[in-house]
C-alpha cells in the first residue's frame, strides 16, 4: 500500500483499454461534416482531362488553363506523336 502512494496513480494495461477505445470512436463523432463542406467548395471547380506526354490522363482546373500560354498552335499529328514519343 505504501508503494502506490509514493508513486502517485499507475495505470495497468486493463486501465489503458477504456482510453484506447474510447479513442477509436472518435471518427464516429461527427467532425468528418466539417470536412465535408469543405470538399463540396473544392467541388464547384470545373475540371478538364487532358493527356500527359506518357499517355496517362490527368484532371486540370479550367481556370488553369485560360491562364496558360500557348507556346505552339495547330501542332500536326507527326510532330504530335513524335512529342509524345509514338512510332508512326
Amino acid at each position: 500500500m505504501s508503494n502506490k502512494s509514493k508513486k502517485g496513480i499507475q495505470i495497468s494495461r486493463r486501465g489503458m483499454l477504456p482510453i484506447l477505445g474510447s479513442s477509436l470512436l472518435i471518427p464516429f463523432l461527427g467532425f468528418s461534416s466539417a470536412l465535408e463542406g469543405k470538399k463540396n467548395i473544392s467541388d464547384k471547380e470545373e475540371y478538364q482531362a487532358l493527356l500527359k506526354p506518357d499517355g496517362t490522363a490527368v484532371k486540370v482546373k479550367v481556370s488553369t488553363l485560360k491562364k496558360s500560354k500557348v507556346i505552339k498552335k495547330n501542332l500536326s499529328n507527326t510532330s504530335f506523336l513524335k512529342w509524345l514519343g509514338k512510332k508512326i
